[in-house]
């Protein structure tokens, strides 16, 4: 399955058990157990983004992309300008394409700060300086 569509996270109907019986699966994955979309946030020249329905129709909102930061600082918290991604830990291209994820290293006005939560689940950047 792409990294970029619907989660499908299950065994595969390949596999064996352990005494060398086949897996069969008794029903297939209901609407309601399936993953939503990566939203790879990514830098912008504005904070932009759309809410979505979630479970129990409780509705979050999803950065698309983000300008501003929250880095803690030794005297509190400051938004700050983003003004690219140095490094991810999830992948290498998504320094490359500026797409923030929680633990990547973001450059600010105030120097280097690592992502301290998911901007596509929170709808915000919060980061700390590292």
């Amino acid at each position: 399955m792409s990294q970029f569509g619907i989660q499908l996270h299950r065994r595969s109907k390949t596999k064996r058990y352990g005494n060398g019986k086949r897996v069969i699966t008794a029903r297939d994955k209901r609407r309601s157990e399936i993953g939503n979309y990566f939203s790879a946030t990514k830098t912008g020249a504005a904070d932009d983004g759309k809410t979505m329905r979630r479970r129990g129709g409780a509705m979050t909102f999803v950065l698309k992309k983000a300008l501003y930061a929250n880095v803690l600082t030794k005297e509190g918290y400051r938004k700050v300008k983003i003004t690219g991604v140095v490094e991810s830990r999830d992948n290498r291209n998504f320094a490359r394409q500026n797409v923030i994820t929680k633990g990547a290293v973001i450059s600010t006005e105030l120097g280097n700060a690592v992502v301290l939560n998911r901007p596509g689940r929170e709808g915000t950047v919060n980061a700390k300086l590292s």
